[in-house]
């Protein structure tokens, strides 16, 4: 088995003051550093994903914007591989599956943000390729969504698609349970 790390779109958008605020961005951010961290340290392969809006309708992740950066927190290395993608599913229209492919790796661990768009299509898509992922939840971060005149808190909505994940496409861990893993 060889792993990687698969880091989807931790960018200034998702933080305070970005044109699409995440609940817990800022706790999910620090949770990706410490995984991002421990995995240069065991020379775990890390695959940064970020999204470019090519949409004209789009109101974020807009090219040279500010907002499009990677955060701070998780800057990749110039040795790190980094894909740009302008869709939800990481794999779509990227060299995503044939990077992987290419270098042998079987199993994913994914963390990120939108964990109810793009989480959820970059592991769903993954496991269709035959990957074995593993999700570190509390390194995901989502946001309160409208449903029919509804509001579905933020965590209501991490809760069910770690559930949903959980249920056939992913291990579902915490940072915690990862990093004492990989001690």
């Amino acid at each position: 088995m060889k792993q990687a790390l698969i880091i989807i779109d931790v960018q200034n958008d998702y933080f305070q003051g970005g044109k699409m605020e995440l609940v817990g961005a800022e706790q999910a951010a620090d949770h990706v550093q410490q995984i991002l961290a421990k995995s240069r340290e065991k020379k775990v392969p890390v695959i940064h994903i970020q999204h470019i809006a090519t949409d004209p309708a789009a109101s974020f992740f807009l090219p040279d914007s500010k907002g499009v950066e990677i955060n701070d927190r998780v800057k990749p290395f110039p040795a790190e591989k980094l894909i740009i993608k302008h869709y939800p599913n990481s794999f779509r229209e990227t060299d995503l599956l044939k990077y992987l492919k290419d270098n042998g790796i079987t199993h994913l661990t994914i963390v990120g943000m939108m964990t109810h768009v793009c989480i959820d299509a970059t592991v769903k898509a993954a496991k269709d390729f035959g990957f074995e992922c593993t999700v570190i939840a509390d390194a995901c971060a989502t946001r309160d969504l409208e449903v029919k005149g509804a509001t579905v808190t933020a965590e209501n909505v991490q809760t069910a698609l770690m559930g949903a994940l959980g249920f056939y496409y992913s291990t579902i861990m915490t940072t915690k349970e990862f990093l004492n893993q990989n001690k």
